[in-house]
């Protein structure tokens, strides 16, 4: 007979089956993450220079390629050089402002239009859509995806997460301040007329337009790893970059990262580890000191931020939980150069450094007293480089040792193996620009792969741009979303992207769809490019940059103009204006709704540090 122990006994065996299934696919799922973010050789000569040093680099390349370039003696040459020039020069920062207003105010009337009386169907002007292959769902991708016009074109995104994913906030995820869900938005969502596949791009063939990918996919409890291809008429790579180790030992084994949600999930789950392990009877004072230290290797806005999220952790939940661990709780932030947060002014620099230091604030009077006099949670250690990582220690080049209990790794960009394959695959054009770009695609002003002959499209931290406009630009998400938005915008007035060879042997920028309507932001570019039949090429607006420091304090830097000193704000101020930025960019109301859910959840209840 069918008794309840057997069935009871069934139900425990299908549950295993499932979880290991479930390990088997997540295994598989590592396995192709590990490949897909292995450089062969040395991962500091991808490091990134400061922006100062940078700046100087590529406006030295650009004066080299403006000298190379105008070697061409004849006078027809000559003066479509000049146009050229001049199409790429800075433009006037009124003008650019009244074109971006411009931009603004047409895509907000649109909007309205599509509202009031629906989307017109649109035709592709040679009666084929093309079809566009989206690498990514980073800040970039986003943009796009939200904005392109699916009527003129089939486009595919192949991505190993589903989702976009709010990464300023990802610091407030890995303390519980804010939870996972509330920070992604669903790739579909975005754009529900994409084609999305989940699976990691590994290599791509420019000549046949083939992008080779792999994918975990399951049958019942069997997983394994599936290849295929897809095929692309343009090919747009904006897969972002990976955390740079710059080849120290032991950053991969031992140090956690912090770019993706499972890197949030890992360190929030470390954090309760290290305080319940402190909690264990019989545990020296030493090795609690040890357990309950917190090392954040980076002084970037990545590390700042992190270690002011969890300052606020044990400030604010630390009492409730674990008040008698408190006194053994240590936070080092180690940072190679003399300063913190590089981008902002040297003034914010030293708020961020007072902050860092300031006397910590616990409101529970019987937990404070349990604190020792003079007691430091967190310790800046400046102008000290990491020499080695191992399992309970890290070692710096001055010589000193730190015992640690977590380490978080923030310092630094470097490409993906991806990138590095593309960059060999587009030539010796494209190898020549590698001085420059160093690990990243070489581009045109116009974002056009340089090699690709207009095929690949590239933006974002995995990219470069030549002789543009705005000069170096900052890997931040800001400047990927802003290109993504002008990416879709050429595609959508049908540009051609295909770079075309004047009589004169030079290439050049997109031409503009004679059908096309010209709208008044691209008359304001115009009236100072003097050129009608091309397109303008991407210059970024600075809308200034923001830091959480803790405590309900933030920093805040505007700059109104290019050469104009910053508006700066700190403080609760600051920290007013962090929130409602964070909170306005959210890429959803769904999105608002729950990121203001968990603020006012954390305010009365205080952070979750369940292990589930």
């Amino acid at each position: 007979p069918y008794s309840t122990t057997t069935a009871l006994f069934e139900s425990k065996f299908n549950a295993s089956s499932t979880t290991e299934s479930k390990k088997t696919e997540q295994s598989l799922r590592d396995e192709i993450a590990g490949r897909s973010a292995e450089i062969k050789g040395d991962e500091a000569q991808y490091a990134l220079a400061d922006g100062d040093q940078l700046a100087v680099v590529e406006s030295e390349a650009r004066e080299a390629d403006k000298a190379e370039a105008s070697v061409d003696t004849t006078e027809a040459a000559q003066e479509l050089q000049k146009k050229l020039d001049r199409l790429c020069k800075t433009r006037p920062y009124p003008l650019f402002l009244a074109e971006k207003a411009a931009e603004i105010v047409e895509a907000n009337l649109d909007s309205l239009g599509k509202t009031l009386f629906g989307k017109e169907k649109r035709y592709p002007k040679n009666g084929k859509k093309e079809n566009v292959v989206i690498l990514g769902t980073g800040w970039g991708a986003a943009s796009l995806i939200k904005d392109i016009d699916t009527d003129l074109y089939d486009v595919t995104v192949v991505s190993p997460r589903n989702y976009f994913l709010f990464t300023p906030m990802l610091a407030g995820a890995s303390v519980g301040t804010v939870d996972y869900r509330s920070i992604t938005e669903p790739v579909r969502e975005l754009n529900r007329k994409v084609n999305y596949i989940e699976g990691t791009a590994m290599s791509i063939d420019p000549v046949t337009k083939k992008v080779f990918c792999e994918s975990v996919t399951c049958d019942g409890n069997s997983c394994d790893i599936d290849d295929f291809e897809v095929d692309y008429d343009k090919l747009v790579v904006t897969v972002g970059a990976q955390t740079n180790t710059f080849g120290i030992p032991g950053v991969r084994e031992y140090c956690n990262f912090l770019k993706q949600v499972e890197d949030a999930k890992r360190i929030r789950t470390s954090i309760v580890n290290c305080f319940e392990r402190a909690n264990i009877p019989g545990l020296s004072e030493e090795e609690k000191i040890r357990t309950l230290t917190f090392a954040v290797i980076g002084a970037g806005p990545t590390g700042i931020e992190f270690a002011a999220e969890l300052r606020d952790f044990v400030e604010q939940d630390g009492p409730k939980y674990y008040p008698k661990l408190l006194k053994y709780v240590r936070i080092k932030i180690i940072e190679a150069s003399s300063t913190v947060l590089a981008p902002f002014a040297k003034e914010l620099q030293e708020e961020a450094i007072s902050q860092m230091k300031r006397q910590v604030q616990i409101q529970d009077e019987e937990v404070r007293r349990l604190l020792p006099t003079r007691f430091e949670l967190v310790e800046l250690l400046l102008d000290s480089s990491v020499k080695e990582v191992t399992e309970k220690k890290i070692a710096l080049n001055n010589g000193n040792d730190i015992p640690y209990g977590l380490a978080v790794w923030a310092a630094g960009n470097g490409p993906l193996p991806l990138t590095l394959d593309i960059i060999e695959k587009l030539g010796d054009e494209q190898a020549k620009s590698q001085d420059v770009a160093r690990g990243r695609i070489a581009t045109d002003p116009w974002m056009r792969a340089i090699g690709s002959k207009g095929s690949i499209i590239s933006f974002g931290d995995c990219s470069c741009i030549m002789n543009g406009p705005s000069g170096p630009l900052p890997a931040t998400a800001q400047v990927a979303a802003q290109q993504g938005e002008y990416l879709a915008y050429l595609m959508n007035k049908e540009y051609d992207m295909s770079p075309t060879i004047s009589r004169e042997g030079l290439e050049l920028p997109p031409l503009r769809n004679e059908d096309s309507e010209k709208k008044l932001s691209e008359s304001i570019a115009s009236f100072y490019t003097q050129s009608d039949e091309y397109a303008k090429p991407f210059m970024f607006l600075n809308l200034g940059i923001l830091a959480y420091t803790g405590g309900n304090t933030a920093l805040t830097q505007i700059s109104p103009a290019p050469n104009a000193g910053p508006i700066k704000g700190s403080g609760k101020v600051g920290n007013a204006l962090w929130r409602s930025v964070y909170l306005s960019k959210q890429v959803s109301i769904r999105n608002r709704v729950l990121v203001l859910n968990d603020w006012i959840k954390r305010q009365i209840f205080g952070r979750d540090i369940t292990r589930v």
